[in-house]
């Protein structure tokens, strides 16, 4: 029986959302760093490359299953970028790498853009061993809009420009619980539990 998995991230915001998701199958997420796991490289162009070589890492490193999660924001207007490349975005443009920077930087690339469209991706991939030959992988998106300027508190990341078209408002207009239902991560999450109870447990 599986009762702790590993989660690929000492990111604290995305180890709460996945944490209240992974509820119902009574197991315990992990944060790596709890567990002395170093960082894995990431290398690739891909959010799944990416989120398997973290997930092979950590599963490596603590000897116990593990889920990663690699997830940026696709824009249309840049061919999808930044993509894999999202949390280091505003660093490109002589920012300190941060959350509000890569807001910033955003909405100054975008000033003249007429085509707002993008998406944040999620792609949530777990293993039950370093080589697992079957790894589980699940793909959440929410499509939208980016603002012209930040709106509402909650969330973290782009959530205050991106706009979802469905109720109106940002990620970060939203009640948590409402956002955490619809958002890239929480699709990912909820297939990803799916998998999980269907082949794992």
């Amino acid at each position: 029986m599986i009762d702790r998995i590993v989660l690929a991230s000492n990111n604290q915001g995305k180890l709460a959302e996945l944490q209240a998701m992974f509820a119902p199958l009574g197991v315990t997420l992990v944060r790596q760093g709890e567990l002395g796991v170093p960082e894995a490289e990431e290398p690739h162009q891909t959010f799944v490359e990416n989120a398997l070589a973290k997930a092979r890492n950590a599963a490596q490193h603590s000897g116990l299953p593990a889920i990663a999660d690699d997830a940026g924001l696709c824009v249309d207007a840049f061919g999808g970028l930044p993509g894999v490349d999202t949390a280091y975005y505003a660093t490109k443009f002589g920012y300190a790498k941060g959350d509000d920077n890569n807001v910033t930087a955003l909405l100054e690339q975008m000033k003249d853009v007429t085509n707002r469209r993008a998406a944040l991706v999620s792609t949530l991939v777990a293993v039950r061993a370093p080589f697992d030959p079957e790894p589980l992988i699940a793909v959440g998106r929410a499509p939208g809009e980016i603002t012209r300027e930040r709106r509402g508190s909650h969330g973290f990341g782009f959530d205050p420009v991106m706009f979802i078209a469905a109720f109106g408002k940002t990620f970060a207009e939203l009640p948590p619980e409402v956002k955490n239902a619809n958002s890239h991560r929480g699709q990912a999450a909820k297939q990803m539990v799916q998998l999980i109870r269907e082949r794992w447990l």
